[in-house]
């Protein structure tokens, strides 16, 4: 019979031990998400893959909220994360400290998630977009190329929280390796 973890067998890391820990060398951006549950799920999961920072922007609410803090429990008090008004100057601001920026978008000459080696890059950032209008244009100019999750239905879109935890965890399968 299998039988669940209790917490303490799982060795959570504390709050402050999570800061001190190497992360992720990915930066999640999030251009204009609405939803306050999508931004604490987005919370959640770069906490659970110890992503080192999430750069808030636009109409994004920001913590302390109750809203994001029922989805992040308690991940936006560990991961490391900023507010920035516009998207543009954000991704401008990463691509100057050397990140390559890719927007999490079907659009011309994108590629696969899983084909993009970013094991060869330095520092990444992933941008993901509103819930209906998806990234910015003048967003997607800057990007130095486009991610698509592969999809076999009817629809072709997910839920944002739900594209960037697939995302996120491509990405720490394929960076983890230099963490």
């Amino acid at each position: 019979m299998t039988y669940k973890l209790t917490t303490e067998e799982m060795h959570r890391l504390t709050v402050e031990e999570f800061r001190e820990s190497a992360k992720l060398p990915l930066t999640v951006v999030l251009d204009n998400v609405r939803s306050q549950n999508n931004i604490g799920s987005v919370f959640r999961t770069a906490d659970a893959f110890r992503v080192e920072h999430i750069a808030l922007c636009g109409i994004c609410s920001t913590p302390p909220h109750r809203e994001i803090h029922k989805t992040a429990l308690g991940a936006e008090e560990s991961v490391e994360w900023s507010y920035h008004e516009d998207t543009v100057e954000c991704v401008r601001a990463l691509k100057e400290r050397g990140y390559k920026v890719y927007a999490v978008e079907i659009a011309h000459e994108s590629i696969r998630v899983d084909d993009l080696k970013a094991v060869a890059l330095d520092k990444v950032a992933i941008v993901f977009g509103n819930e209906i209008e998806g990234v910015q244009e003048e967003v997607m100019e800057l990007c130095d190329g486009a991610l698509e999750i592969p999809q076999e239905g009817t629809k072709h879109s997910l839920n944002v929280s739900c594209a960037a935890a697939i995302v996120m965890w491509e990405m720490y399968k394929q960076l983890r390796v230099r963490s």
